[in-house]
């Protein structure tokens, strides 16, 4: 699965300055872009300064908190003119092609600060981010100008099946993408006032990150490909494939909740995967929720399935919608089941269990 952010954030300003520029000789200041309080000309300034901000962000390796740019467009220190329409699509072309370079020459590894929801996002997420804020914000801004305005549709596809995880796919993927940020309507689905994207958990241990499983990437392990990810030798392996599949059920479904779906374990040493991990689905009624994981077979021995799962079962545990894990393995596989034991599982009753399985519990 070869990473296209820097070539999309480049399709996606191309395609916004395009409209702009069938608009330079009318007045951006006074008209307002869409719904929004700003101006044309400040939703303008905002798209440059995201695209900024985010190759900023990755730049830097912000760790801790959001580094704010802020153009304006307005000075006229030093004897600079202020900036014409025509000056604002430069910048936005000028600050895309930035952020494209950037997401080009970062590593698959780095994540920066971002603060909804999980406090940072790798490459993907702010590659989906940005793409996100230029085809949104020129809606905006051609809406107020009253300009037709059409985004590429596996750039909203691209956008949906990053960081929209949460919301189910429609039929069309640029007016799934409008509903989703409040800006439209899908037959049978109320309308939104307040949204929220999602990029994807990544939860620490201690010679592993276990890095959440995006349906983008899952549609891709699905049909045999590498999710993203550089995978050990001969990974991934079958139960990972599966697991991805589920979830690329569960979000064609709508009933997706990415903080419980798929998470490819990386070794923190190389940058490389090693194996999956992850739930069946949310938790049911009573807070309980099914776990399962594979590694490949080169990877087996060294104690990571068990240093993953105390990770995630951890981090499960600790919340309020969960009360227990539970899991299944196969009588034959005594591996496995060590496994489950060393993680502090206990084998529980064999009611209701599948032939040839037993059954293993953790509570909180």
């Amino acid at each position: 699965m070869r990473f296209m952010g820097g070539d999309y954030v480049e399709e996606a300003v191309a395609s916004c300055t395009a409209v702009l520029r069938s608009a330079l000789d009318r007045d951006w200041e006074q008209v307002r872009a869409g719904e929004l309080e700003w101006s044309c000309r400040r939703t303008g300034a905002h798209i440059a300064s995201d695209l900024l901000a985010y190759a900023g962000q990755l730049a830097g390796r912000a760790q801790d908190a959001y580094v704010p740019f802020e153009i304006t467009l307005d000075g006229t220190e030093d004897g600079l003119d202020r900036a014409d329409n025509a000056g604002v699509v430069q910048v936005i072309e000028t600050t895309g092609a930035l952020f494209a370079a950037t997401l080009r020459t970062t590593p698959r590894e780095v994540r920066a600060f971002h603060p909804y929801p999980f406090r940072s996002a790798g490459r993907e997420g702010f590659a989906a981010m940005g793409v996100a804020e230029v085809l949104l914000h020129t809606h905006d801004v051609a809406t107020g100008l009253g300009l037709p305005y059409e985004a590429p549709a596996h750039l909203a596809e691209f956008v949906l099946t990053g960081i929209f995880p949460h919301v189910q796919p429609g039929p069309d993927h640029w007016r799934t993408l409008l509903w989703a940020t409040g800006r439209g309507e899908l037959p049978g689905r109320a309308g939104l006032t307040e949204w929220r994207w999602n990029n994807n958990l990544v939860i620490e241990a201690d010679r592993l990150t276990l890095q959440g499983v995006t349906p983008a990437a899952a549609a891709d392990l699905r049909t045999g490909g590498d999710g993203g990810f550089e995978w050990a030798a001969e990974g991934p392996f079958e139960g990972t494939r599966e697991a991805a599949g589920m979830t690329v059920k569960a979000y064609e479904a709508g009933v997706h909740r990415p903080e419980f779906g798929l998470f490819t374990l990386v070794r923190r040493e190389d940058g490389r995967a090693v194996g999956g991990m992850g739930f069946h689905g949310a938790p049911d009624g009573d807070g309980r929720a099914e776990i399962g994981y594979d590694l490949v077979e080169a990877a087996r021995g060294n104690g990571y399935a068990t240093e993953a799962l105390r990770a995630l079962a951890g981090w499960a545990l600790a919340r309020d919608d969960v009360r227990s894990l539970f899991a299944t393995v196969e009588r034959d596989n005594p591996p496995s089941q060590a496994v489950l034991a060393r993680a502090g599982f206990v084998q529980v009753s064999e009611d209701g269990v599948e032939e040839g399985l037993l059954a293993y519990e953790l509570r909180d």
